[in-house]
């Protein structure tokens, strides 16, 4: 397993929360998605061999959120 953590700034309420985690659990291979609205980070915990970040942040842009690196 391999986790990333992903810097979202627009995220501030449960709405972010359950729409960047619906999206993301979409994927394959993920174990876990955790957000923190304060420190305004995503980390995902998950298999590699089924996803990737790359694909991750693109299931976070498409909730409507900017990831910045």
């Amino acid at each position: 397993m391999q986790t990333e953590v992903f810097t979202v700034p627009g995220i501030s309420c449960d709405h972010c929360r359950r729409a960047i985690t619906d999206s993301v659990r979409r994927l394959a291979g993920i174990v876990s998605v955790q957000v923190d609205l304060e420190a305004k980070k995503v980390a995902v915990t998950f298999d590699p061999s089924s996803t990737g970040a790359d694909r991750i942040r693109v299931a976070i842009e498409d909730a409507g959120y900017d990831v910045v690196a």
